[in-house]
């Protein structure tokens, strides 16, 4: 069989429109879509694809397929990655891993359509959202479940959700969400992110050293705790980012 010859020049590819999140910055993003529920997101369409005749028929869709750049990855990459899942040491291909060290820097999320607001152009309002903001889009999908969800597939070294960690916190913390209108669903989100406990893999377990991950506009500084030898999160403050 005769394969046909490859465009020598790749191919061009221009956003469709970029991701505003809860998320300020890579660390701390869920690793898989759909892991922090509470996250939400708007995907603002860009000229010309801001024409709400392209959206026609999406609010039918509960959930959509996102193809998106990995953009605050470099653009070199390695045939061998370490999955988190995995410990941080040992190596797979990079084709059998969700890596965003990647030939391409290309991702695929899930995400769920809260709303579409056509009122200024388009702006789709999403949760589950596991994407940085800034994040340049691709396209969108509409998601098929009848087709697009196999519960008897086999997934490898990642067969099922991550074990959650006991999140707790401080008085300060308590505090500092107590004055914030959004402090219950701030919370929430702050429990659905840290529970993955975000801390690279190597690192896993107890340790002194205090993280910080942006949520929102806020900086949330948590430490790893061992009792009973169980890893506890502990959200030591919360500060205006």
């Amino acid at each position: 069989m005769t394969s046909p010859t490859p465009p020598a020049s790749g191919y061009t590819m221009q956003p469709i429109g970029h991701i505003e999140s809860d998320f300020p910055d890579k660390f701390g993003v869920p690793r898989q879509p759909g892991l922090a529920s509470t996250a939400r997101a708007e995907l603002a369409l860009a000229s010309p694809y801001d024409d709400p005749l392209t959206v026609r028929g999406l609010e039918a869709f509960s959930h959509l397929w996102l193809t998106f750049v990995f953009h605050h990855s470099p653009e070199r990459w390695t045939p061998l990655v370490r999955p988190p899942r995995l410990g941080g040491n040992a190596k797979v291909g990079v084709f059998a891993s969700r890596s965003t060290h990647r030939p391409n820097r290309l991702g695929l999320s899930l995400v769920e359509l809260l709303e579409i607001d056509t009122r200024n152009g388009v702006r789709l309002v999403l949760g589950g959202c596991d994407l940085v903001s800034g994040t340049p889009v691709l396209d969108i999908k509409p998601y098929l479940p009848w087709v697009e969800a196999r519960p008897e597939a086999r997934a490898g070294y990642a067969p099922k959700a991550p074990a959650l960690l006991e999140v707790r916190f401080s008085a300060e913390a308590e505090s500092a969400m107590a004055t914030r209108p959004d402090g219950a669903s701030l919370r929430e989100l702050i429990i659905q992110v840290l529970a993955q406990d975000p801390r690279p893999a190597y690192r896993k377990g107890a340790e002194e050293r205090v993280y910080g991950v942006r949520l929102r506009d806020v900086d949330v500084r948590f430490r790893a705790l061992e009792e009973a030898q169980a890893t506890v999160i502990e959200v030591t403050e919360i500060v205006p980012a």
